[in-house]
């Protein structure tokens, strides 16, 4: 295992106007941290908060200050656990209105200020408003982990994701980037099955991509 995540966060937000559910999400992430330092994993995926849930439309909608405060705060009170156990807590770029620049998401990791605190990276969430491979060099060495899937930018929604190589991510671009920046360790294909009753073709489609994209074919990576 190489990372550990949960889908808590969505009901449980970092960023909520409710204290209540606000210190739970904090239990959260530190019980987190915890779990992962005894399965040897050093890092946990993290959403940092949410402006809105765009698939939970009656979840709360929160001020992009007062998100931005709050997720702040709270994350700052969870990395003594972090350092505590050695694990990384890495925020993920996803579809939550929040922390939308690579440049925002850079300042907001210095401001918390500890090596623990970094980005869990998604290329194919960044699509949506920018480009992968600028949020690559621009977070740099503050990327903890990353996640890979693909777009499709003229469908624009949440139907616009697909499988590996089938949309408008420049792979090349993105290896490319990844190589300047230093990373050197896992990534982890986060795909939806276009046939959940093929399990085995998912298994099969997303592997040949990704010798293909991380240079098993030698077509990009070389």
């Amino acid at each position: 295992m190489s990372s550990l995540a949960t889908g808590l966060f969505w009901d449980y937000s970092l960023s909520s106007s409710d204290d209540k559910l606000r210190n739970k999400a904090k239990g959260i992430v530190k019980k987190m941290l915890e779990l992962a330092s005894y399965l040897g994993v050093d890092t946990i995926l993290v959403v940092p908060g949410a402006v809105d849930i765009f698939f939970k439309p009656e979840a709360e909608i929160v001020p992009y200050d007062l998100a931005y405060k709050r997720s702040l705060e709270a994350l700052g009170e969870c990395v003594p656990t972090a350092e505590k156990y050695k694990v990384s807590i890495g925020i993920e770029n996803v579809w939550n209105k929040f922390l939308l620049s690579p440049l925002e998401m850079r300042n907001f990791i210095d401001k918390v200020g500890s090596e623990y605190l970094g980005a869990y990276f998604d290329v194919g969430n960044a699509l949506l408003t920018g480009y992968p491979e600028h949020w690559i060099r621009i977070l740099g060495k503050r990327i903890k982990k990353v996640h890979i899937k693909d777009f499709k930018v003229s469908i624009g929604n949440v139907n616009g994701f697909c499988d590996l190589l089938e949309g408008d991510v420049n792979w090349a671009e993105v290896m490319k980037a990844l190589r300047q920046v230093g990373y050197n360790d896992y990534i982890t294909a986060e795909i939806v099955p276009a046939y959940p009753q093929y399990p085995e073709a998912l298994l099969y489609n997303t592997s040949k991509s990704m010798d293909f994209i991380l240079g098993g074919s030698g077509a990009i990576y070389g």
